[in-house]
């Protein structure tokens, strides 16, 4: 019985020798490398090592120095220098679970891809470490990364897992292209819903905070969320880059502030840019609200030719559109103001008044071609019930017919400016005056127009002017059909004989000052010539008394009588 005892004994001893041996050489280099060969000869996965360490003052955590880990074949998916594995009771059932893992310098593929899905852990850390998401909808790119993660149950589609909370900082974070430094993020996801309940970071020179959630149909609610200070440049378009930021199904706004904010792009810039946006969703390119308001100032607004300086808004939205409230702005040296509502319903805009002062505007070259557009879809109607115009100076430096009005005043009432998608004068009254024109290189004083419209024709009852020592008069009338038939009368007395010459009519062999009485008609048909349209007669005399009777017919002048 003592020789079995002894030999049980020296057995045990042996065993306890051969673990011990087993315990030292595993925390060698040797070990490590033997381990590394072993699991990479045995395995899918392909493992390198430099050294275990394993203290008593803890023992239930081993510490692997210098790993690299990854499925064979494919780029490693963790790279650190130090990896802590925390072992409990449950490797006994579950050996790939963990009650702490930590990653410590180095870089992690968060890609569901074998290697991660195999792991657990009650507990992630992660310390210093690049991580990087290549893949999916979520295309993440971040650069000394500190995070923790309780749970972690990674599987496919859930890199992070089903349910878990999560806190993250990083010093610099790429999220599907949009780069940020200084980011923290604390959170929870529950199977396909993310709650972010602290987002912050630094965006384009700017500071973001908020929170916001998103639902398992991939929709987000953002509670409140708030950019300063950004300081932004792209090469998009603007239709481009608010498609970017809204890519999403559909994106519900509780609030959202923009607070000084520069940014610039293709054709488009804002300046010292303050924005307020609450309660409205935005989905499939349209958007819906009960209550929202979007109110906003800025030092400058561009987009295309258009250049807004020191602009001031606040609108209300509802289901049936917008509430103009306040908008005002210079533009082209000039004040406008105005306020009215936007209707869904018809895509009607309605203002209630519109007034322009001291406006120095030069017209672009293809006006005339922007004025036969058809609107956007969103734009078929626009009335303007009173209309006010003081000390403006407009501009056209086209080489066929320069003009130049100054001190341009005029009011209107009941204006429909816009019917069908379609420019125009619809209905409406509209009184302009000038102090003074020049039309074609022939000077005026001034100049006044009156014209009442209907849905048939406009009929202007008084345009005038004075001419030389003397006075232009006429009255015409324009009908609304696409034809465009119009016809004029013009009256001048003690004129200039050639005015006529200078905006069109055919050359006169008569000079000084006259009389001058013009019947014509003819059709503005729009991408049409005027000319050969016009059937007319002119009746002229001159200080001399030398009369002169002239008949024009499809534009060419058919009769010459003078004596």
């Amino acid at each position: 019985m003592k020789f079995i005892g002894k030999l049980i004994l020296s057995i045990l001893l042996i065993l306890l020798l051969i673990i011990v041996l087993i315990y030292v050489l595993l925390q060698t280099p040797w070990g490590a490398g033997w381990v590394s060969k072993w699991v990479t000869q045995h395995s899918d996965f392909q493992l390198s090592l430099e050294k275990i360490d394993h203290s008593w003052s803890d023992p239930t955590e081993i510490s692997f120095v210098n790993i690299t880990f990854g499925q064979k074949g494919h780029p490693p998916t963790l790279v650190a220098k130090q990896l802590v594995a925390g072992l409990g009771a449950r490797q006994l059932t579950d050996p790939f679970h963990f009650y702490r893992i930590q990653m410590q310098d180095g870089t992690l593929d968060m890609d569901t891809s074998p290697p991660l899905s195999s792991l657990q852990a009650d507990v992630l850390q992660l310390n210093g470490m690049a991580v990087r998401s290549p893949q999916g909808g979520w295309r993440l790119n971040g650069q000394n990364v500190n995070a923790g993660i309780t749970p972690w149950k990674p599987e496919k589609e859930f890199p992070l897992g089903r349910n878990a909370r999560f806190q993250l900082s990083a010093r610099s974070l790429t999220l599907n292209d949009v780069p940020a430094e200084n980011v923290l993020v604390q959170g929870e996801i529950d199977n396909h819903q993310l709650k972010l309940d602290n987002l912050g970071a630094d965006l384009s020179q700017g500071e973001l905070t908020g929170n916001a959630k998103r639902d398992e149909d991939g929709s987000w609610l953002v509670d409140n969320l708030r950019l300063s200070n950004v300081r932004m440049q792209t090469e998009k378009s603007l239709n481009d880059f608010l498609q970017q930021i809204s890519q999403v199904p559909k994106i519900t706004i509780h609030r959202f502030d923009l607070i000084d904010a520069r940014m610039e792009g293709k054709d488009w810039a804002f300046s010292d840019l303050d924005m307020t946006l609450r309660n409205i969703t935005f989905q499939d390119g349209d958007w819906t609200t009960d209550d929202g308001s979007l109110s906003f100032n800025a030092t400058d607004l561009i987009n295309g030719t258009v250049h807004l300086n020191d602009p001031i808004a606040n609108l209300a939205l509802s289901p049936q559109g917008i509430e103009i409230r306040q908008f005002s702005g210079r533009w082209q040296g000039g004040l406008m103001r105005t306020s009215g509502r936007w209707l869904r319903d018809g895509q009607q805009l309605e203002l209630d008044e519109f007034m322009v002062a001291g406006l120095e505007y030069t017209l672009p070259a293809n006006w005339r071609d922007s004025w036969q557009q058809p609107l956007p879809s969103w734009l078929a109607q626009v009335t303007v019930d009173k209309f006010t115009a003081n000390r403006n100076l407009l501009i056209d430096i086209n080489p066929s017919f320069p003009f130049q009005i100054t001190a341009l005043d005029g009011y209107g009432k009941q204006l429909e400016l816009a019917r069908n998608h379609q420019w125009g004068i619809w209905s409406g009254s509209l009184n302009l005056n000038g102090s003074d024109a020049t039309f074609n290189k022939i000077d005026v004083r001034r100049p006044s127009l009156a014209l009442t419209a209907d849905p048939d024709k406009i009929t202007v009852t008084d345009l005038s002017a004075f001419a030389g020592d003397g006075l232009l008069e006429a009255t015409a009338l324009i009908n609304q059909q696409p034809s465009r038939n119009f016809s004029l009368n013009l009256n001048g007395k003690a004129v200039p004989i050639n005015v006529l010459e200078r905006w069109g009519w055919p050359a006169m062999p008569l000079s000084g000052n006259g009389n001058v009485q013009l019947t014509l008609t003819g059709q503005l048909t729009a991408q049409a010539p005027l000319r050969p349209t016009l059937n007319g007669r002119l009746q002229a005399v001159d200080a001399k008394g030398q009369s002169l009777n002239q008949t024009m017919s499809n534009g060419q002048v058919a009769e010459d009588t003078a004596h």
